[in-house]
C-alpha cells in the first residue's frame, strides 16, 4: 500500500476527517492510502486540533471519507470509485479555498 510520497497534506482548514471502510472489500485501497496520508504525523502536525477518525466496519459497506471543515461545510467522498490521487486533489483544492493564508497570497 504505497501512498503518493510527494503529496503535502495541510489540515489547517479541517475540523474532522472520518474514514469509514470494510477492510475485506476489494475497493478500499485508495481509501486506506488516503487515510495513511491524512493520518501521518507530518499532516497531523499542520493542525493538532483536527480529528482523524478511522471507522473499520465488517458489513461490506462502501468506503467513505467524510471531511468536516472549520466553517461547518462537509465534503463526502465515496472511495470505491475514486483513486487516492482524485480524493487528495478534491480535498486539497477545497482546503486551499478555505485557507486564509492561501487566499491572502493569491491576492498579492
Amino acid at each position: 500500500m504505497a501512498a503518493p510520497s510527494k503529496a503535502t497534506v495541510l489540515l489547517k482548514a479541517v475540523k474532522k476527517i472520518t474514514v469509514q471502510f470494510c477492510p475485506f472489500e476489494s475497493n478500499v485501497r485508495s481509501t486506506r492510502e488516503f487515510l495513511a496520508l491524512v493520518g501521518s504525523e507530518k499532516a497531523r502536525s499542520t493542525n493538532m486540533n483536527c480529528e482523524v477518525i478511522p471507522v473499520v466496519k465488517h458489513d461490506k459497506s462502501e468506503p467513505v471519507v467524510d471531511v468536516t471543515y472549520v466553517d461547518g461545510e462537509r465534503l463526502v467522498m465515496k472511495g470505491g470509485k475514486l483513486t487516492c490521487l482524485e480524493m487528495l486533489s478534491a480535498f486539497q483544492s477545497r482546503c486551499s479555498d478555505k485557507d486564509p493564508q492561501t487566499k491572502a497570497g493569491a491576492n498579492k
